[in-house]
């Protein structure tokens, strides 16, 4: 069968990658064409377009770079269009993705969406909308089956698709020495974001902490679609590693983090880190998103557990003193430190078990094939 995917950020890319993945297994005739990123290209079939050229994060910047999504929107349908896929798979993404499943179901192309859009967090009545425009919705967190079925739409829950990433991982037994890193300091890695506002916002405060935590050695995980001359820009003469492409082993070597929130923010989880979850953007953007969004976390991990089990730094609480004090909690306070490990533990049992890639295949190609 003809598969389009289309996921416009770097987690999109990698939950992806492993659905493609997933779905060579079952179709072996599998014919892929998709906007995404390395991981998926990896995987074969043609990359249109990157991911690196679409993600814009916040109002204000959805306004300024509107020019260019909506050439990006037009691109997407006109290729969609000429392909003819046998299924629409689209991956999170929904401010754009949603645009793209109208159009695919006023053209009678079957629309399977992976990874719901947060619609539970704003503006909920647009689960009419999905109801509507979206054939079937593969659910990752626990507690969107629940929501869904208030509104009276009927969702599959396939389990999350970073367990699989995670199981899947293989540590790098050189990962100290074959990146310069002290093997007698442990590590606090700076998780400053996949897109050029995140890590513009954030990226200047994590480095600032660095310089009151010296007894240990912090270590940037650099997003794929940017390059070393890029992170110069913010450390200046500071001595702190950037290391691209090796985000899962900076995490199983590091002893805290400090984390965009984001996707990020629940993989760091996963692996057992203690993190400070810190977020920043423009300010009209983020009072926008105050007036709008309706939940009480904005990380992962806390919205999972409906706790604060992670701290959240958001806007003016996101400056260099609140994560070093967040980062000395983390580090000094053996009691602080257990009980948000402990925290982990639970979310684990709630996660549930690996298999979300296989699962949404399983069930892409099974609707596929009643119809």
């Amino acid at each position: 069968m003809k598969y389009y995917l289309v996921a416009g950020e770097a987690s999109g890319d990698l939950h992806g990658a492993n659905l493609m993945k997933a779905l060579k297994e079952l179709d072996k005739a599998a014919d892929f064409r998709f906007f995404g990123g390395d991981l998926m290209k990896a995987e074969g079939g043609i990359l249109v377009k990157h991911y690196a050229d679409m993600a814009f994060m916040g109002f204000i910047e959805v306004v300024f770079n509107l020019r260019t999504i909506l050439k990006n929107l037009d691109f997407c349908k006109q290729d969609i269009r000429a392909w003819q896929p046998d299924v629409l798979i689209l991956v999170d993404f929904p401010g754009f993705n949603l645009k793209i499943a109208d159009f695919a179901k006023k053209n009678n192309i079957p629309v399977d969406y992976y990874i719901s859009p947060k619609v539970w967090a704003w503006n909920q009545k647009r689960v009419l909308k999905i109801k509507r425009i979206v054939d079937h919705l593969f659910c990752i967190l626990p507690f969107e089956v629940d929501f869904y079925k208030q509104w009276g739409m009927e969702v599959d829950y396939v389990g999350n698709p970073l367990l699989d990433a995670i199981s899947a991982f293989e540590p790098d037994a050189d990962f100290i020495n074959k990146n310069n890193l002290q093997p007698d300091k442990k590590i606090i890695a700076l998780l400053p974001g996949s897109r050029k506002q995140e890590i513009t916002y954030l990226l200047p405060d994590m480095i600032a902490v660095a310089e009151k935590f010296t007894e240990y050695q912090f270590v940037i995980a650099g997003a794929p679609s940017f390059t070393i001359d890029f992170y110069r820009r913010f450390l200046g003469d500071k001595n702190i590693p950037v290391v691209f492409g090796a985000t899962y082993d900076i995490l199983n070597n590091a002893y805290a983090a400090v984390v965009a929130s984001g996707t990020a923010t629940l993989e760091t989880a996963l692996f057992n880190v203690p993190q400070v979850l810190v977020y920043k953007g423009n300010g009209i953007s983020v009072g926008i998103a105050r007036a709008v969004i309706k939940i009480k976390y904005i990380g992962l991990v806390n919205l999972i557990m409906d706790a604060p089990v992670v701290k959240e730094l958001i806007q003016a609480d996101c400056n260099p003193e609140n994560i070093g004090a967040e980062l000395d909690m983390i580090t000094n306070d053996d009691t602080y430190r257990q009980n948000m490990l402990a925290n982990y533990n639970k979310l684990d049992e709630r996660m549930g078990k690996p298999g979300a890639s296989a699962k949404t295949a399983g069930l892409i190609i099974k609707y596929m094939r009643k119809k």
